[in-house]
């Protein structure tokens, strides 16, 4: 019995273990490498794209060109995915890349990736032989003694003397100008300055508002120093304007006017009466002599503001106002002012708000769009200075949008639609903040871009004033020093920089244009 129950015992044990179950099948690697897809084509803008690989290794991916950025993928169960990050192509060529998928026993496949050129600008004009291309080559390229009449007393340590305009209150006392100044400034190449000019408390109360005697006499002065040394003259009302700033004294505030009828009445009663006061007293100077409404009107925010972008026309409808007012103002004093030219500005002096503007009436016919290109800001002004700028500048090096492409349509524009129509346009500033000549790669973008903006200007028929606030000729944000506002002397390494530029007005040669600027870029890579 004993070794019967044994034997069962044995029995049931066997019997009642789990069966054995045998592994899953596991499937079969690839023998060789797929792809899909097999080749991309991407937009100009550029792309995120994926890759799917199938291979019987980890693959690797090779022949990567500097405008696709790769992420890599998890490897499982023989496949893969990658990740491809096209940039936008500046350019205006097709560009093609061919990459290598590979991994150890498989023979590599390629992908191919072909990407859209950006679309070109209108094809430059031939300068015509109408008064706007004829004055662009009487102004030719400007200088702006800016921060200067331009600047005045403001903020806590100002005192009562808040409000008032004076020379050299954001500059060194040897700024003062002289008639040096200006014979520099001539010496140099330029043939036309702008004297950004702010009147402020000077602008004595309703209804003569007549304006300071000394000050006005000062300014008289300097723009005598200015013709003596063969140069043309444009002046304005700078700093007069309103950003939004809560003070008593910068008067056109267009922010206010807008929803305050009397307020804008009483505005225009002052824009007519301190214009008649400037322009009586320069009503004797010649046609070299230009007068400039205003400087950036805006209500502080640029064209960026909730008020503006809402309806951007209310705001530009009232500085077409004000337009109007200034150019009557000026009209009736008679003398020379009866026939000058006289520059009027678009709404925060944006050449891409021109759209806005209307040109005032005019008995003499004879009046400029006056417009400031800094573009792109994060590069010219910003704080980030960015060592590149144009189509062979690396991206991650640069400022987004603004290249090339992009001045050649707003400046296409302008010519296309004001000087081929016999109405001037002016780049009242532009500019750069000077990069420093010991990095050799910034300094290279830098006279990049100054010579190409300013060969651009005179392809399209548009006289450019370089904006220099004094800056003491070293890099940094706002450094834009060029000529000393006292001696006429170069600061820093400015002379170098104007000798691009005027090589980019001046040259006349046919095989210097501005596609042979273009293709001079400074080529450095990543």
């Amino acid at each position: 019995m004993l070794a019967m129950a044994l034997v069962a015992a044995i029995f049931c044990a066997a019997s009642c273990e789990d069966p054995i179950t045998p592994d899953p099948p596991q499937p079969v690697g690839p023998t060789s490498i797929t792809v899909s897809p097999t080749s991309f084509s991407v937009g100009q803008a550029g792309e995120k794209l994926s890759l799917s690989v199938k291979a019987p290794a980890r693959p690797t991916v090779t022949g990567l060109p500097a405008w696709i950025s790769f992420s890599d993928g998890t490897f499982n169960n023989y496949s893969i995915t990658f990740g491809l990050t096209v940039a936008a192509n500046e350019t205006y060529d097709v560009r093609e890349a061919t990459l290598s998928v590979s991994c150890t026993g498989a023979a590599s496949v390629t992908v191919k990736v072909t990407q859209a050129a950006a679309e070109q600008p209108p094809t430059p004009p031939d300068p015509g032989d109408n008064d706007a291309w004829k004055l662009a080559e009487k102004l030719g390229l400007g200088w702006n003694m800016g921060n200067q009449f331009d600047g005045y007393y403001n903020g806590s340590w100002a005192g009562d003397k808040e409000g008032y305009p004076e020379e050299v209150v954001w500059q060194t006392p040897e700024a003062k100008a002289t008639q040096a100044t200006f014979d520099g400034v001539k010496a140099a190449g330029f043939t036309s300055v702008r004297i950004p000019v702010s009147w402020l408390k000077m602008i004595g109360p309703a209804p003569d508002y007549k304006i300071d005697e000394t000050w006005i006499n000062r300014v008289y002065e300097v723009v005598g120093y200015a013709h003596n040394a063969g140069l043309n003259v444009i002046i304005n009302m700078h700093h007069d304007e309103n950003h939004g700033v809560n003070n008593d004294y910068q008067w056109q505030d267009i922010k206010k006017a807008v929803n305050d009828a009397t307020l804008n009445t009483a505005i225009k009663q002052k824009i007519k009466g301190a214009w008649t006061e400037i322009a009586n007293k320069f009503k004797d100077c010649g046609d070299w002599l230009i007068m400039e409404g205003f400087n950036e009107i805006n209500d502080g925010g640029w064209g960026w503001s909730n008020d503006f972008r809402k309806n951007p026309t209310r705001q530009c409808n009232i500085l077409n106002e004000w337009n109007q007012v200034f150019v009557d103002a000026v009209r009736a004093t008679g003398g020379n002012n009866a026939t000058r030219w006289l520059g009027v500005p678009t709404y925060a002096a944006n050449p891409e708000f021109e759209k806005y503007a209307k040109m005032p009436s005019d008995p003499a016919n004879k009046l400029m769009l006056s417009v400031h290109f800094y573009d792109p800001s994060d590069y010219t002004i910003g704080e980030k200075q960015y060592s590149d700028w144009g189509h062979t500048g690396s991206a991650s090096r640069k400022a987004s949008g603004g290249d090339e492409d992009h001045v050649k349509e707003v400046f296409g524009n302008l010519s296309t639609k004001y000087v081929n129509n016999n109405i001037p346009v002016y780049l009242g500033e532009f500019g750069c903040s000077m990069r420093a000549k010991s990095d050799t790669r910034a300094w290279a973008f830098y006279l990049y871009y100054m010579e190409y903006v300013v060969k651009a200007a005179k392809t399209y028929g548009l006289p450019c004033f370089v904006w220099d606030n004094g800056g003491d000729g070293s890099a940094g944000q706002e450094k834009h020093g060029y000529i000393h506002h006292g001696t006429g002397k170069y600061l820093g390494n400015a002379a170098e920089v104007v000798a691009k530029m005027k090589k980019a007005w001046f040259t006349t040669s046919d095989s210097y244009t501005l596609e042979y600027v273009y293709n001079t870029a400074p080529k450095f890579g990543n």
